[in-house]
């Protein structure tokens, strides 16, 4: 495995390689290339940080764990809520903080907050033909040029080799509340979801999941402790709730599909959501988002792909392959012809040699 010590020596690499090459930070999130190995999990370091500005500067191979804890220090967050994929993948290591934006791995709160890229400020990477490029600054009103910044949150590695990100963070919350029923049906459930997320009362958190022949519903609110009470009162006047202890570590890393064979990831309307679960043979679902984000597991990974791709092909969304053999079908939801010949495009433009992850986003 190649472990480079400096972005010069990334530079290096990616210009003498004479194959593909397996980009990964840490491997915890099974990303499957063929190809040497070339980890960044030495490029660590948090390079600057300033809590007055809610501004991170810090290398791609900086763990996780550093970066929260850092950021815990002083009262603050990664407000997107990172996943961590060991126990759902079966994997080891440690999560890195390039991994998490080359993944454009988001939690539960994205339904708030946004994703990962939504608070990406800048970049700097290695492209395939051995270029370092900058994108992007320090500050979110940085808006010049092109805007590489989101491209390269959920390349898996395709476009480039990450060597530093700048981030924006935001404050943690004083408290933090879940409200839970039960609902008969997944239509319904998804209904109080919908309900929750239109109220006023700023959810960030809305998930469900199957329990006692029936479905669990689950919305959190954060904030000044007085404000939480208040918003919580009124959601659980509205829809008949009640407080639960915090499942959202277990929903954020989805826990509940940990041992299952295979796993698919479906992204949809969170109206459709009923549809696909009728269109698919899933042992284990989870709901997140409101509904939109759909995790299925099973013992047969081609036959519950094949199905969710199906029904998103018919009702507009997209199904992949998380883990498991998924034999001849597609990992990603097949791209309609124009996106993918501005995808083929974009990889010919940054990595014309294709050494960068191939096959990580097929």
């Amino acid at each position: 495995m190649m472990t480079p010590q400096t972005e010069d020596q990334v530079v290096e690499a990616i210009s003498d390689a004479s194959g593909p090459l397996r980009v990964r930070g840490c491997g915890t999130r099974g990303v499957v290339s063929a190809g040497a190995d070339l980890s960044t999990r030495a490029l660590s370091g948090i390079t600057l940080y300033e809590p007055g500005a809610l501004t991170l500067v810090v290398r791609a191979g900086t763990p996780l764990a550093e970066v929260e804890t850092a950021l815990a220090d002083e009262g603050q967050r990664l407000a997107f809520e990172p996943t961590d994929h060991r126990r759902l993948l079966g994997t080891s290591g440690t999560p890195t903080i390039g991994g998490v934006v080359a993944a454009n791995v988001s939690g539960p709160r994205r339904i708030s907050a946004g994703a990962c890229r939504d608070h990406l400020l800048g970049v700097r990477f290695v492209d395939g033909a051995g270029r370092v490029v900058k994108n992007g600054g320090r500050v979110m009103k940085n808006v010049t040029g092109y805007d590489l910044v989101k491209l390269m949150a959920g390349s898996f590695g395709t476009l480039g080799v990450l060597t530093e990100v700048s981030l924006k963070v935001l404050p943690k919350p004083e408290r933090v509340a879940t409200l839970s029923t039960q609902r008969g049906t997944v239509e319904d459930a998804v209904e109080a979801l919908s309900q929750g997320l239109g109220s006023p009362f700023d959810v960030t958190g809305a998930a469900a999941w199957p329990e006692a022949g029936g479905w669990r519903m689950a919305l959190r609110v954060e904030g000044f402790a007085d404000s939480v009470a208040y918003r919580a009162g009124r959601l659980s006047d509205g829809l008949g709730l009640a407080p639960i202890d915090d499942p959202w570590a277990d929903l954020r890393d989805v826990v509940a599909l940990a041992d299952c064979a295979a796993v698919v990831r479906v992204s949809v309307r969170p109206g459709h959501a009923a549809q696909v679960l009728a269109a698919v043979d899933a042992e284990v679902v989870q709901l997140d988002w409101g509904g939109g984000l759909i995790w299925l597991g099973g013992p047969d990974g081609a036959a519950l792909l094949r199905a969710a791709q199906a029904a998103c092909a018919r009702l507009g969304g997209h199904a992949s392959g998380v883990k498991g053999d998924f034999g001849e079908v597609p990992r990603r939801q097949p791209e309609a012809p124009p996106i993918a010949a501005i995808t083929q495009g974009l990889r010919a433009k940054f990595d014309p040699r294709g050494i960068l992850n191939p096959g990580a986003m097929g």
